[in-house]
């Protein structure tokens, strides 16, 4: 009798978590991990140049007042006469915040799927942490600490928020200098670009991996590359607030008010 009423029962237990409604094609590749990990290399290899290019255009500073100020301009005036003032520069701006979506969306979608792959293993042994470097497992911090500092940034250099009494817009080399000479702020940058090296790090590493080029012949060459990209953006990137600080770039290099009011 008892077996007549455990056969008559529902079979099937109720799945974990809903499976999400499949996309068409190709949209329904970025709901694998594989398609996730395309996007974010892809995007990753997009932003690291926006990092290098940004770098580059900073050494400027080195130049004076003038030189730093006629490169703002420049970007401003991409285009030329084909295109009206700061549209090029919008475009840029507006492709490199999709970077930043998509990046941030992929590496999120990943880590759910490793949370829900690894749902359930309580009783298995502690991961060994010994093969997994530094970076890799801070990488989520380091893009949460990546991602304020793009917002502070923006409000320390673009929008002027952080010196609203002595912010002047279109004087690139004054206000560069004005907020690194201050010790809080240059601790900050500091700070940011020592994580934004070690998320490049393993960045560089892993990207060429989730692209599907991974040999053992070439793992040397792949770390020596991330390595050797890494410490030049962090050199670089250190450079402006320890010079800052040390009085090679100075505000009183060029008196507040040189620059001419400029459209964004």
């Amino acid at each position: 009798m008892s077996q007549t009423m455990a056969r008559s029962k529902p079979s099937g237990a109720a799945p974990i978590r809903k499976t999400p409604k499949r996309l068409p094609f190709p949209l329904n590749i970025y709901q694998t991990a594989v398609g996730k990990k395309w996007v974010m290399a892809i995007t990753g290899i997009g932003i690291i140049g926006f990092v290098v290019a940004h770098m580059i255009g900073n050494l400027h500073l080195y130049e004076g007042p003038a030189q730093v100020n006629a490169y703002g301009e420049a970007l401003r005036d991409l285009g030329g006469h084909l295109a009206p003032r700061t549209l090029v520069l919008w475009i840029l701006r507006i492709g490199l915040i999709v970077m930043f979506i998509f990046h941030i969306h992929s590496a999120y979608g990943l880590t759910r799927m490793n949370m829900a792959a690894n749902a359930g293993a309580k009783n298995q042994d502690k991961r060994d942490y010994v093969a997994a470097n530094f970076a890799s497992r801070t990488m989520r911090w380091t893009g949460v600490i990546i991602g304020l500092f793009v917002v502070f940034h923006l409000a320390d250099l673009t929008w002027g928020k952080m010196h609203p009494g002595t912010y002047e817009r279109g004087n690139v080399y004054y206000n560069a200098a004005n907020s690194l000479q201050t010790w809080p702020i240059a601790l900050i940058y500091i700070f940011a670009n020592i994580a934004l090296a070690v998320h490049i790090y393993h960045g560089a590493w892993s990207m060429f991996q989730s692209l599907g080029i991974n040999n053992p012949k070439y793992n040397q060459l792949r770390r020596t590359f991330a390595t050797g990209l890494a410490g030049l953006i962090l050199v670089g990137n250190l450079s402006f607030p320890i010079m800052a600080l040390s009085g090679v770039i100075d505000k009183d290099n060029v008196e507040p008010g040189a620059a001419a009011e400029v459209g964004r």
